[in-house]
């Protein structure tokens, strides 16, 4: 078995021991490999092991990986970088979900970009919920009025939230983050009835993550090993 066999394993071990500890179904929970900065051969073998969902950071890496991989007709590519309003077309035309979406600018430019012969475009809103000032994301109170918008957008689909809480070794600090991010989805989830995904937690976090609801776990160096960031992307 391959070191990239036996990390994704593993993963998916975590994920399930997780679920079964919060009396939840693992098939509540998508797992997302965040493949940024790794070849698409890397991408193939772990979609080869059944993963469909991969993350993609940055633009140009992803891109190229798309292109690469157009044969496998049934991956799921979602954009989960900070996302230039110069860089909407490209993310509107090849990828199917974007997570990071924190303004109105950006949502009007996925939807009129979207291409019209395909399905609308699964949009999360990002929630800056430690309120950190260099951290992307709307408050808390800003997350409605952006739902709102969205869910009106032709192109767009509105369905969910998500965040990256604060780095804190404080686990009770991070629970509040996580349990105060689960009660603003219930909330907006009430309002807006296509939203279904809570993406949050990552290797660090993700049974805490789990035990508060999260629908999606982001997951990248514990599949894929040691990342080789790119100096310009």
């Amino acid at each position: 078995m391959s070191t990239l066999e036996l990390n994704y394993q593993h993963v998916l071990q975590r994920l399930q021991q997780a679920c079964t500890q919060s009396n939840r179904s693992s098939q509540s929970v998508r797992l997302l490999a965040v493949s940024k900065t790794k070849p698409a051969t890397m991408v193939e073998a772990v979609y080869a092991l059944g993963q469909r969902s991969f993350g993609e950071n940055y633009l140009q890496d992803g891109m190229d990986k798309i292109t690469a991989l157009t044969h496998l007709h049934d991956i799921e590519w979602h954009f989960i970088g900070p996302l230039q309003s110069n860089k909407t077309r490209p993310v509107a035309e090849h990828f199917q979900w974007v997570e990071t979406v924190d303004r109105e600018k950006i949502a009007r430019r996925l939807s009129e970009q979207r291409p019209a012969d395909m399905k609308a475009l699964n949009v999360l809103v990002q929630v800056n919920i430690s309120a950190e000032e260099q951290k992307a994301g709307v408050l808390p109170d800003e997350a409605r009025a952006l739902c709102q918008l969205i869910s009106e957008l032709p192109n767009l689909c509105l369905r969910g939230l998500m965040c990256i809480p604060e780095a804190t070794g404080d686990e009770q600090r991070l629970s509040t983050q996580l349990q105060a991010m689960q009660a603003l989805y219930q909330q907006l989830a009430a309002e807006f009835p296509a939203m279904d995904t809570l993406s949050m937690g990552m290797s660090g976090d993700l049974e805490l993550a789990i035990a508060c609801g999260s629908t999606e776990i982001r997951i990248g160096t514990d599949i894929f090993g040691a990342r080789d960031y790119p100096s310009n992307n």
